[in-house]
């Protein structure tokens, strides 16, 4: 039963009663039951806990369901401490045998462990995917119970916002985050200090703040993963910037196609309200915050804030033009702070461990580690998070295993729909906001898509720009017409049906739509067709002759 909170004193009261509570000689069996799901984890979960109530093993055992551990390529996952085992692809057939011989006797099950060149490698901590990644906004993710808010408190939670709340006024919490150089995760990479000091200063009694959960890429799962494994994160990282912003009310706007992760969101928020963690008079400071799940139709525009801001005002999700921005002008014409997921849970980390700490990890230009979805042809599909700067090589090949089969790596579709396709002479470009913009494409919100030498670079144009053209929302010309006239002759090219001019013609519509357009969909909407002509002309000019 979980007891109101009065002060900061009981909050460290409850992390020392939960941590007695928990028998360090347990075997933990976590098991990953978001995206695993799909491929049997709620089966072979329900099993594991038959077994265990069968065989009398409660006080011996704990099963715990956790959110995205990683390495989806493996699914179902699960670990097994100690001895710190990784296993993958696990059926419910096998169950059985990995409480005889790991959970009991800690011997490895050599078929369910990951495997490269040939080899075994059983223990977690040994596998390149995971021990050559650095996690920071994922640090909570597929270890604890994403219902469970005690099992967050253990792992320090809440103690950043504790912080923020009694040792540093707002000013104070605006100049930590600009010191510590993090930028806006959803795509932009504007300063996320100097965006919540437009917000401060604006003019208005009643300020709001958002989190932009509407994430809408092709391929992309990195919020989503977020809010499924560790919703606390995210509403700690709103309690510490309401607080720097002045904001008493906050909005979650996800996606409704995101089922878990809104359900996982929705327990969290009601059992920090439980706590005292969110509502009126929080730990006894009189600070007052309260959020709000706003779900989303599923139109990958809202992703643009002027646009999510619309939706959430029971309007059209259309984008407005700019100025006035939300800081300034934005929900109900009030001064509005807007962060993405990731951007929101590397909050409490720069907070709890210093601007300072944060900044060492990372780029010149990009301060801290970033998220990124690895998809298409690759080895391990799954999550990945690296420090800014790590090269494309480091993340397909060291973390990512390479391109099965005997295929060559052919290029990577980076940013999105929106984004570009960067080819095998980039391979080694270190990866932050400057560095990819300038090789065509832009960071996003981390989707990362592989593809090999069978794949075709006209028809991923094309398939990009049939995604754009059809999410355009329509309200200016230049992308509602721009998009349908680029996808007319990318689908004329792909036929066959091409002619020489048809490349100049794509060059010059892109250049419009880029320039001319309302919003950052209609804005870097040209970017697959222009990266595709700047290195993969040959392929267009091929399918034209």
């Amino acid at each position: 039963m979980l007891k109101r909170l009065k002060s900061y004193d009981d909050l460290i009261a409850m992390r020392k009663s939960s941590d007695k509570k928990v028998k360090k000689d347990k075997v933990k069996v976590s098991i990953c039951m978001t995206g695993c799901r799909a491929l049997g984890a709620q089966e072979v979960y329900a099993e594991f806990s038959k077994q265990i109530k069968k065989q009398k093993l409660q006080n011996k055992v704990e099963v715990v369901e956790t959110g995205c551990q990683g390495l989806c390529a493996r699914a179902p996952v699960m670990t097994i401490d100690p001895p710190g085992v990784f296993y993958g692809r696990v059926t419910v057939d096998i169950v059985p045998d990995i409480i005889a011989s790991t959970v009991l006797k800690g011997e490895v099950i050599n078929k369910l462990c990951y495997a490269e060149a040939g080899k075994k490698i059983p223990y977690l901590k040994d596998i390149p995917f995971y021990s050559r990644q650095n996690k920071i906004v994922l640090r909570n993710c597929g270890i604890i119970d994403p219902n469970s808010i005690e099992q967050y408190i253990e792992r320090k939670g809440y103690d950043a916002f504790a912080k923020a709340l009694f040792e540093f006024d707002p000013e104070q919490i605006i100049r930590e985050i600009t010191r510590s150089g993090i930028r806006g995760r959803g795509g932009a990479g504007f300063p996320t200090g100097l965006k919540w000091g437009f917000c401060r200063k604006a003019k208005g009694d009643t300020k709001y703040l958002i989190c932009n959960a509407d994430e809408g890429d092709p391929g992309a799962f990195m919020d989503r993963a977020i809010l499924e494994g560790d919703p606390h994160a995210v509403i700690e990282g709103m309690l510490i910037a309401a607080r720097a912003i002045g904001a008493e009310k906050g909005f979650v706007y996800v996606r409704a196609e995101y089922p878990i992760a809104v359900n996982h969101l929705r327990n969290a928020i009601a059992q920090a309200r439980k706590l005292n963690l969110l509502g009126n008079n929080i730990l006894g400071s009189g600070f007052n915050f309260d959020l709000e799940i706003k779900m989303g139709a599923g139109a990958f525009v809202c992703g643009e804030e002027t646009a999510l801001i619309a939706s959430i005002e029971g309007k059209r999700g259309m984008p407005r033009p700019r100025p006035p921005f939300p800081a300034n002008s934005g929900l109900w014409n009030r001064p509005t702070n807007i962060n993405n997921v990731e951007t929101l849970a590397n909050i409490p980390v720069i907070i709890a461990e210093g601007a300072g700490w944060y900044k060492q990890l990372g780029t010149k230009n990009g301060a801290g580690t970033k998220i990124f979805a690895l998809a298409g042809k690759v080895k391990n599909t799954g999550l990945v998070e690296v420090p800014m700067g790590t090269t494309l090589r480091e993340i397909i090949f060291d973390i990512g295993g390479g391109i099965p089969g005997r295929r060559g790596f052919k290029a990577a579709q980076m940013g999105g729909p929106s984004g570009g396709c960067v080819p095998e002479e980039h391979l080694d470009l270190p990866i932050d906001y400057e560095s990819v913009k300038a090789v065509g494409a832009i960071m996003g919100s981390g989707g990362l898509i592989v593809m090999d030498n069978d794949t075709s670079m006209v028809d991923i144009s094309r398939y990009f720009m049939e995604f754009v053209q059809e999410e355009s929302c329509g309200k200016c010309v230049p992308c509602r017409v721009g998009t349908r006239k680029m996808l007319d002759i990318l689908t004329k090219i792909t036929k066959g049906e091409g002619c020489r001019s048809d490349i100049e013609d794509l060059k010059e519509m892109a250049y419009v739509t880029q320039t001319a357009s309302l919003c950052g969909l209609g804005q870097t909407a040209p970017n697959p067709v222009l990266s595709t002509i700047r290195y993969f002309i040959n392929e267009y000019e091929a399918l034209i002759k």
